[in-house]
């Protein structure tokens, strides 16, 4: 089996990263409470403490315990997971990716067309 990229989340650590994307710095029980799914208080401590390794978190010592925060945006963490998707799945290749949305009736012509409008948008603002 291929080794996952450094910068890749698996589900439970995007699950936890957009704990700390959406109210910022936070300690281990603050996260344990926020998560959808009932975890244990260890098992929430061990995948920040991962995300801090892979240098996704950052983490200070407040009081007796760490306070957790993102060392990367979401949209960057984002362009990471798109990336490497194209590259597993469609051999590095953004068109396959659309051909392949096209072809399961996931985007049908009226969205690429507004999505071709606001492209044109976004680089008439550049």
């Amino acid at each position: 089996m291929a080794k996952r990229e450094k910068n890749t989340l698996t589900k439970l650590e995007l699950q936890i990263m957009q704990v700390i994307w959406k109210q910022g710095a936070s300690n281990v029980s603050q996260v344990q409470q926020a998560l959808e799914q009932e975890l244990a208080y260890t098992t929430v401590q061990t995948m920040l403490n991962i995300l801090w390794r892979k240098g996704t978190l950052k983490r200070k010592l407040q009081g007796r315990a760490y306070e957790y925060s993102a060392a990367v945006t979401e949209a960057r963490a984002l362009g990471h997971a798109v990336r490497d998707l194209i590259d597993r799945m469609f051999g590095g290749s953004s068109e396959e990716l659309v051909m392949s949305l096209i072809k399961t009736r996931q985007i049908d012509a009226r969205k690429i067309a507004e999505l071709s409008k606001k492209l044109e948008e976004e680089e008439g603002k550049a």
